[in-house]
C-alpha cells in the first residue's frame, strides 16, 4: 500500500480527482469563491497530510503534470484563431492595454516590496506574478528568484483573478466590452483567469488568452531594466 501512494502515478491521479472533485463542487454550487483550482489545492494538501506522503515524492508525479503547462498554455491559440479580425481591428488598443498591465503589474510589486523592505530574491520571485507560469518562473530564475515563490504567487494572483472578474466587470459596467474585459482578464490573471474569461463569452477568452502572450513579453521586456 505504501509503495503505490509513493508512486508518481497516485500523485497524478491524486491531482486529476481533486480537481475534478473542485470542478464538481464549483458546478453544483455556483459559487465563484469555490474556484476548483482552490478547491483542489486544498484537498491535495489535506491527502498528503492525512496519508504523511513528503512533498519531495509527491513532486515525482507533480512535476510530469507541469511539463503540460506550456502546451496548455499554447492551446489558448484557438480561441484567438477564431477571433481574428477582432484582433486586427483592435491591435492598438491591445497592445497599450497589455503594455500598460504590465507595468502598472511590475510597478506596484516593485513599490510594496521596497515599502516593506523585502529582499531581491523576494522581489524577483513576485515580480512576474501576472503572467503563466512558465514565463513567470523563467523571467524569476533568470533574475536570482525562487521558483516556488513565484510558483505559489501566480496560482494565488490567477485564482483571485478568476473570483473577482465576474463581479468586477458588472462594477466597471463592462458587460457590453468584451475586448476590454477579456483584456483585462488575461493581463491581470493569466491562465486561470482565462478559463474563466472563456465561461463568460467567445471574444472575453480569445482577447484573455491573447493578453496571456503579450503581457508576458511586456514583462520579459520590462524587468531588463530593473
Amino acid at each position: 500500500m505504501r509503495e503505490l501512494i509513493t508512486s508518481p502515478l497516485f500523485s497524478i491521479m491524486l491531482c486529476i480527482g481533486a480537481f475534478e472533485m473542485g470542478g464538481w463542487i464549483h458546478r453544483k454550487t455556483k459559487i465563484d469563491a469555490l474556484n476548483p483550482l482552490l478547491i483542489a489545492i486544498a484537498l491535495v494538501i489535506v491527502m498528503l497530510k492525512m496519508l504523511d506522503i513528503p512533498l519531495e515524492i509527491f513532486n515525482e508525479g507533480g512535476d510530469m503534470i507541469n511539463l503540460l503547462l506550456g502546451p496548455a498554455t499554447v492551446v489558448l491559440a484557438v480561441p484567438m484563431y477564431e477571433q481574428v479580425e477582432i484582433l486586427k481591428k483592435n491591435i492598438i488598443p491591445i497592445i497599450v492595454a497589455t503594455g500598460v498591465g504590465a507595468l502598472t503589474s511590475i510597478g506596484s510589486v516593485l513599490l510594496l516590496c521596497r515599502a516593506f523592505g523585502l529582499d531581491e530574491a523576494l522581489l524577483a520571485s513576485l515580480l512576474p506574478k501576472s503572467v503563466t507560469t512558465p514565463i513567470a518562473v523563467e523571467v524569476s530564475v533568470q533574475h536570482g528568484g525562487i521558483a516556488s515563490i513565484t510558483i505559489a504567487a501566480v496560482v494565488i494572483t490567477g485564482i483571485l483573478g478568476a473570483v473577482i472578474a465576474p463581479g468586477l466587470i458588472k462594477i466597471f459596467k463592462l458587460e457590453g466590452c468584451s475586448v476590454a474585459s477579456g483584456l483585462a482578464i488575461g493581463a491581470s490573471s493569466h491562465a486561470m483567469g482565462t478559463s474563466k474569461a472563456v465561461q463568460i463569452g467567445e471574444i472575453e477568452g480569445a482577447m484573455s488568452g491573447l493578453a496571456i502572450g503579450i503581457m508576458g513579453i511586456f514583462t520579459v521586456l520590462f524587468s531588463l531594466f530593473l
